[in-house]
């Protein structure tokens, strides 16, 4: 016996779907682009591989940027909840009924008395179909 044990098989890593990133930049900014992704294993190839997707980068300038709130439907959390439900077609009660969350709380919460919170806010989002965030 040599004390030797051997080494378990071990699982081959899964293959994740590549994709292909065109990217529209300065050009004098192509090696330092090309150097930031590189240890995030992408690699500048002269056409894209067949089994990549691709997708497309593009820089905006700074005026083109704009905080996230200035996008957000106008009103409060509250208002945007009842009309998300609204928009449904559902009664508070339905609503109650289908998250969880109780009648009066969702009464609390559309008349700003009552904060909706994260948790309940994902739950809101998704029985409204609508992004959580906006209720936040």
């Amino acid at each position: 016996m040599s004390g030797h044990m051997p080494t378990p098989p071990t699982k081959a890593p899964r293959a994740l779907p590549r994709v292909a990133l065109h990217a529209v930049g300065p050009a004098d900014q192509l090696a330092a682009a090309c150097a930031a992704l590189e240890p995030l294993g992408f690699v500048l190839v002269p056409a894209p591989p067949a089994d990549a997707t691709p997708v497309t980068l593009a820089m905006l300038p700074d005026e083109a940027l704009v905080e996230a709130r200035a996008v957000l439907p106008p009103g409060t959390p509250g208002q945007r909840l009842a009309g998300a439900r609204s928009k449904e077609g559902l009664t508070q009660r339905q609503l109650a009924a289908q998250t969880g969350i109780p009648q009066r709380h969702l009464s609390e919460m559309e008349r700003g008395k009552r904060p909706i919170g994260k948790g309940r806010a994902r739950v809101l989002g998704k029985a409204l179909h609508i992004d959580y965030r906006l209720f936040l």
